[in-house]
């Protein structure tokens, strides 16, 4: 007596074999994405990367030079300015006292404007994304608690929304796309320090 072979329940193209999923398949059941899916999906952390990429260096040079959009003119960074002092002289919350101690010191100023630069530099050009990733989310969620409560909704606001992203970001792997990631993750010191990619 022949044994009944219960039906397959997914529908996941096989090899000639029948044992493995046939090439550019991805042996889970079919979504109806596939390989487009996955293209869409490249080019949309690529997207967000160049995107979270120029805010960051954006937010740099304004502050630098005192560019008229964020921070006024003549009140940059080269003109004796404070980066810090303005947004963290205004927090309120319960970290208030921290961040007025913080604001317009040295440590401050530097710290937050090589921040800037080195994270938006990283994700431009694709490299160093678990740190720069890492750094920027820091920096974020930081800013999300200079004004605590936030004022458009009672939990969250954009800055803990785009370290979400970042991570994302970093997760995808989006520095391979169109970017310097595959060459520097190929690197000797990349290779022996692995959470520098």
């Amino acid at each position: 007596m022949n044994a009944i072979v219960p039906p397959r329940l997914d529908r996941t193209p096989r090899s000639a074999s029948g044992t493995e999923p046939a090439a550019g398949t991805t042996g889970t059941p079919a979504t109806g994405g596939g390989a487009t899916a996955r293209t869409v999906a490249r080019y949309a952390w690529f997207a967000a990367r160049i995107g979270m990429g120029f805010t960051f260096l954006w937010a740099f040079v304004d502050k630098l030079f005192g560019l008229g959009y964020a921070t006024p003119d003549g009140k940059g960074w080269v003109d004796g300015g404070h980066p810090t002092k303005g947004f963290l002289a205004g927090a309120e919350g319960p970290f208030a006292g921290f961040y007025h101690n913080l604001a317009g010191t040295a440590f401050a100023d530097i710290a937050f404007m090589v921040g800037l630069a080195a994270i938006g530099v990283a994700l431009l050009l694709g490299i160093g994304m678990r740190i720069a990733a890492g750094a920027g989310a820091l920096m974020l969620i930081m800013m999300y608690t200079v004004v605590l409560p936030p004022t458009t909704n009672p939990v969250i606001d954009d800055h803990l929304i785009l370290a979400v992203l970042l991570i994302g970001i970093a997760a995808a792997g989006a520095g391979a796309t169109f970017g310097l990631g595959r060459w520097w993750a190929s690197t000797p010191l990349v290779r022996r320090l692995p959470w520098l990619t």
